[in-house]
């Protein structure tokens, strides 16, 4: 099923961000209207349990995304890569997840966007170095919103879909 943009050419665009993780995973989803406005629709947080086992983990991940998809349609999906960080195991821990992720939008034939979470800051705050809080606070600025989307992981999943709004290609 291919997914393109709500009604037609000229009509907003729906982009599902994701910060992943096992533990927590972010999201946001954001209409891009045209003319670039933006505003957001959704945001949240899908949380497993410790105590399970990983394969139950990566299901869970890969169902709450699916009915995500369901539920918004979006065009596109903007994924936060692996951080390149020092303990390998949680690198490679967080690329199941990831995998469950990428893999709900490509049986959807959803446009998949993947970013380096340097990027995602940048864009979004004007410096790959940003710290949660400026992220959450940029992300309410942009957004117009009252609030930054809490918790901070929900506030990621939606820089993710913002930062695919302002940089990332999309139908005509």
């Amino acid at each position: 099923m291919a997914v393109t943009a709500r009604e037609g050419a000229g009509a907003e665009v729906v982009v599902l961000g994701i910060d992943p993780g096992t533990a927590v995973t972010g999201y946001g989803v954001v209409a891009r209207r045209p003319g670039g406005a933006v505003s957001l629709v959704e945001c949240g947080v899908i949380r497993t349990s410790a105590a399970e086992a990983l394969p139950h983990r990566i299901r869970e991940i890969y169902e709450e995304v699916v009915s995500l998809v369901e539920r918004h349609r979006p065009f596109a999906m903007a994924v936060e890569n692996v951080f390149q960080g020092k303990n390998v195991q949680s690198a490679l821990t967080l690329g199941h997840a990831r995998g469950a992720i990428l893999l709900a939008a490509a049986l959807r034939d959803i446009v998949i966007a993947e970013y380096a979470p340097r990027e995602i800051k940048k864009v979004v705050v004007g410096t790959g170095q940003a710290t949660k809080d400026q992220v959450g606070f940029m992300v309410k600025h942009h957004l117009k919103l009252r609030e930054e989307p809490r918790p901070a992981d929900a506030a990621d999943g939606v820089a993710a879909a913002l930062c695919h709004c302002l940089v990332g290609s999309f139908p005509r």
